[in-house]
């Protein structure tokens, strides 16, 4: 029993910690800052189930954060329901819409560059046709109303909703624990390596990748709700800009690609770091994207574990030591 929970520890301890958050911060500007981060974390955590585990790199994962949101939004206003059932309804498109394109990109064999630029077709798609529809709002986007209460997922203070982001967080990080340790996380990290070889071996290449794609999807349109509803405003630009899939793919690689923790990690270490330069430099337009592009090239140059493969690094040669007897090495 004690093996089998010893993986989750340190899900459990991160839990703990940004479950003490919202008690311990008082200021809205530190709520704020960790609610965002933990919403594109949420997102990068989808971006890694697919990238990270499975190796299939995306461009576009603005497509499914945008259409969590938007199925949302549209689920809200032109429905009048409730945004419990806006949540799950943004949750299932963002499968859906993931398992419409990794079959059309999978099924013709796209991977590598070829299928990262396909998600990023698709995001510029979905951003043009949520631009010019009546449905989706134009180019005015969409508000919803101001109606304080559980049922509509509004919170009079950040406390309360960075409490549903936190629950939010530590489920999935449970859940890609889970799927790390199971024979589909084997599959992703087998097609990872070698994709001929898995097959080889019996893997069914084309499922694997359509669940991971479809959970990717998921993950990542989840992200997106609760984003519409903390800011209570979404627009195409938002939704399906490049913003979200560039911060995504950076928090995972500068976390640590195929770990649990390392889109968490990367996007603390991204906003941090970017409100750090913000207070230094002021709003220079363009200094966030100048500052990211920096932190990508020192990230695969010198980290190719990211902090979380340092951490790591750092910790073993500690092990090791305990490890040897009192009178040293033989």
């Amino acid at each position: 029993m004690r093996s089998s929970l010893r993986p989750y520890l340190p899900v459990l301890a991160l839990g703990v910690l940004l479950a003490l958050a919202p008690l311990l911060l008082t200021s809205n500007v530190a709520l704020n800052f960790l609610a965002v981060t933990l919403i594109v974390s949420l997102a990068a955590q989808g971006w890694n189930l697919l990238g990270g585990f499975g190796g299939q790199f995306s461009f576009g994962h603005a497509a499914f954060f945008g259409v969590g949101a938007y199925s949302s939004a549209i689920w809200q206003m032109r429905f009048g329901l409730d945004a419990w059932t806006g949540l799950l309804v943004g949750t299932a498109m963002g499968a859906v819409t993931g398992l419409v394109i990794g079959f059309l990109a999978f099924r013709a064999g796209l991977r590598g560059s070829y299928f990262a630029l396909v998600t990023l077709a698709f995001a510029e798609v979905f951003r043009v046709l949520a631009n010019s529809s009546e449905v989706t709002g134009g180019a005015a986007g969409m508000l919803l109303p101001l109606k304080i209460g559980a049922g509509n997922l509004q919170f009079s203070d950040r406390a309360t909703f960075l409490g549903l982001v936190v629950a939010l967080t530590v489920l999935v990080l449970g859940l890609v624990q889970w799927i790390r340790g199971s024979r589909f996380g084997a599959q992703l990290v087998a097609l990872r390596e070698n994709e001929e070889a898995a097959r080889a071996l019996g893997v069914d290449v084309l499922a694997v990748k359509l669940k991971a794609i479809g959970l990717s999807g998921a993950i990542t349109a989840t992200a997106g709700v609760l984003y519409l509803q903390y800011f209570l405003f979404i627009d195409a630009n938002i939704a399906f800009g490049t913003w979200i899939s560039v911060e995504v793919l950076l928090a995972a690689i500068v976390g640590g690609l195929g770990t649990v923790l390392g889109p968490v990690v990367g996007a603390l270490a991204l906003h941090g770091l970017g409100e750090l330069v913000k207070a230094a430099v002021g709003q220079l337009p363009g200094i966030d994207l100048a500052v990211y592009g920096a932190i990508l090239v020192v990230a695969v140059a010198f980290l190719p574990g990211g902090l979380v493969g340092l951490a790591r690094r750092r910790a073993a040669p500690r092990q090791v030591r305990k490890a040897e007897p009192e009178g040293g090495r033989a």
